[in-house]
């Protein structure tokens, strides 16, 4: 009597098991599509924020309700002329204008934004030296439901202002729709001791709106 109640229960978890590793799997694979997705970093265009080989985790689902925001880092799909590839690939750059942005380079080295000079503490620096905010001039507005991306490690980027030289000016070519914003990422979790929260830079904070 003693073996059969004993007997019972080990004979229903391993019935059970099936379904809950079946149901683990699925919740799973419907946070990684939905909601939440690791993406690594292939290249230096966002250093010294991300590094190569850096592993940060994307919010996909935060611009279902809301547009990105200045100062946010986000994942793309990029366009074929800007990643050569028809396949598609994603690309990982900072927000630096929206829709309706007056986006200007430079005033003494800083980008101005509707009117209002942008202090860029993250610009990549090394040896002393620090990155320009842009390599040459420009004066854009960028179009309704776009985005103006840059990458921080601005003299390794292939961003906004590159294919915005590129294509002769043609400022759809150089700006991302934001309906291929994959998600926002929102912190380094890899490796473990450069995990941070990749937080907006309190200096959006006083950019107006256009």
């Amino acid at each position: 009597m003693i073996d059969e109640q004993t007997e019972q229960p080990r004979s229903s978890f391993w019935k059970e098991l099936p379904i809950l590793l079946g149901v683990a799997i699925l919740v799973a694979v419907l946070v990684r599509y939905f909601v939440l997705q690791t993406f690594f970093i292939p290249s230096p265009s966002m250093e010294n924020t991300l590094q190569i080989d850096d592993r940060v985790l994307v919010n996909k689902l935060v611009y279902d309700f809301r547009s990105p925001h200045r100062g946010e880092v986000v994942v793309f799909k990029a366009p074929t002329e800007w990643s050569g590839n028809p396949d598609g690939e994603d690309f990982i750059k900072r927000v630096i204008g929206v829709g309706g942005d007056h986006v200007v380079c430079c005033d003494a080295d800083r980008l101005v934004i509707n009117g209002k000079p942008l202090e860029e503490p993250y610009l990549f620096s090394a040896n002393g030296e620090r990155d320009k905010p842009a390599d040459q001039e420009f004066d854009i507005t960028v179009p309704p439901g776009r985005l103006w991306v840059m990458g921080d490690h601005r003299s390794a980027s292939g961003d906004s202002l590159e294919h915005w030289q590129q294509s002769g000016r043609n400022i759809d070519s150089a700006t991302i729709p934001e309906d291929q914003v994959v998600g926002r990422a929102f912190t380094v979790f890899w490796p473990v001791d450069r995990a941070t929260w990749l937080t907006v830079p309190e200096q959006f904070d006083a950019i107006p709106n256009p």
